[in-house]
């Protein structure tokens, strides 16, 4: 029987690994092999500009990992509490922490269940989740740094373009 089981997970890693390149390479995205059964995908965004993805095919499941930040420098209660109960509505993966506290986005999916659409679907999560709790996240534990490269950046005269979706805390000079 195990003879049988481990043939059994070969194919099944090998079909998740052609389902891969095939969602990948249908929606024309940067990705980068290091390994046999591993990618690297490169999503682009607007709030985070660059998301990018790795997706490891195991014996039995594929597993995806984002970094999504650095552990915050402020309000940590308040900034995990807030991940924490982004959770509940997102599909197929979590918003986790490591042993530091740096924040990934991680799921893990059966090989069995890898297709061209899922992968498609749990990257468009991946990308969206990222997005759209990036600049929430940094209100959350990072708003005395922004407030101080905000103040920096204007007494010189630099460009305020990537810190406008801040100006709220720049004006107010309340953490939210």
């Amino acid at each position: 029987m195990r003879g049988t089981y481990e043939v059994g997970t070969e194919g099944a890693r090998e079909t998740a690994v052609k389902a891969i390149t095939a969602a990948v390479t249908g929606a024309g995205l940067e990705v980068e092999c290091p390994r046999e059964g591993s990618f690297l995908v490169t999503l682009p965004g607007s709030a985070k500009l660059r998301t990018l993805v790795w997706l490891e095919t195991g014996p039995h499941s594929l597993t995806l990992t984002s970094f999504f930040c650095r552990q915050p420098d402020e309000n940590h209660a308040g900034f995990y509490l807030w991940l924490m109960r982004k959770n509940t509505d997102m599909y197929g993966m979590a918003f986790a922490a490591d042993e530091v506290g740096d924040v990934y986005i991680r799921g893990r999916l059966p090989l069995e269940g890898v297709t061209p659409d899922e992968v498609d679907r749990l990257l468009g999560c991946v990308l969206t989740y990222s997005d759209e709790n990036f600049n929430g996240a940094l209100e959350r534990g990072f708003a005395s740094a922004i407030r101080k490269e905000w103040k920096w950046r204007a007494e010189r005269g630099h460009d305020m373009r990537n810190l406008r979706a801040f100006t709220h805390l720049a004006e107010s000079g309340e953490d939210r």
